[in-house]
């Protein structure tokens, strides 16, 4: 479909009030590792994270990487066990964690940001101790609980004018590195930087009242609401942490955060700069 100049001109006019009211803000996206399985969706994302920053959107991007770390265990013959949605992580393991996260994925997503135009600057937990953990469950190794944040090094990245790009690997002060949940992460940033939204792209849709029906999707949802849905079971399963993590971030002062499809083109420039909402959003 060809658009006009006249109509790309209006689309622009149309987005300009979107545009005013997040410029000099900061905006936390959770991009997931399900969403990042498509190189040419990558890519657009990666696109549409520079426009933002293009147009004076401060963003901060944090990444999971769990799909990538599960072929690199398949190929290394190291087997892969989950525990209530949580990768049980031996020394082994979290070896090839902070290897996968902070190395390839972690600097394929700052090529790309900078490939299209963008300044972007490759940062894991461990930077500056930026996020410290313990362990929280034995039964799981080497699977953190944060027990501290300092999002120095991401305001100093950020004052610089780049986009600092996170990995989700912490350490606590005797050297023991940790794999953390990338959802938890992005919530506790968000929070700490009192971020204007957080935007956690996955592979669902948002919540659907019924799992079985697309149209059945709830725009909005009041954080007082989230305990309702859970008992209902229309929030269950992987996504009642994922949820939990919503209301975490909104509770530590973050103004909204949104649930996308990360399969869907532009997602976050349709949720950000239009009207037409496309996920779930919490407030």
């Amino acid at each position: 479909m060809k658009i006009s100049n006249a109509e790309k001109a209006e689309i622009l006019v149309q987005a300009l009030p979107y545009i005013q009211e997040y410029n000099g803000h900061i905006v936390v996206v959770k991009y997931g590792g399900n969403a990042m399985i498509n190189e040419q969706l990558k890519k657009a994302v990666m696109r549409d994270i520079v426009l933002l920053w293009q147009i004076g959107v401060k963003v901060v991007l944090v990444h999971g990487g769990g799909p990538e770390i599960s072929e690199t265990l398949k190929k290394m013959d190291i087997p892969s066990e989950f525990v209530g949605g949580l990768r049980k992580t031996d020394l082994e393991t979290v070896n090839v964690v902070q290897m996968v996260l902070a190395g390839k994925v972690n600097k394929d997503l700052v090529n790309l940001i900078e490939n299209s135009g963008g300044k972007a600057l490759g940062l894991c937990g461990i930077d500056g101790h930026m996020i410290e953990a313990k362990v929280m469950d034995e039964k799981l190794g080497y699977v953190g609980e944060i027990t501290k944040i300092d999002v120095r090094p991401v305001t100093d990245t950020l004052a610089a004018g780049y986009i600092p790009v996170i990995s989700t690997v912490g350490c606590d002060k005797e050297g023991n590195v940790y794999n953390i949940n990338a959802d938890t992460v992005a919530a506790r940033i968000a929070g700490e930087l009192k971020a204007k939204c957080l935007i956690s792209m996955t592979d669902i849709r948002g919540i659907l009242r019924d799992k079985n029906d697309e149209s059945s999707l709830i725009p909005a949802v009041h954080v007082s609401e989230a305990p309702q849905l859970m008992r209902e079971g229309i929030i269950s399963g992987g996504m009642i942490p994922k949820i939990d993590c919503c209301v975490e971030a909104i509770r530590r002062g973050v103004e909204k955060v949104f649930i996308l499809d990360g399969r869907v083109p532009h997602a976050i420039l349709i949720e950000i700069l239009s009207d037409e909402g496309l996920g779930t959003m919490f407030y």
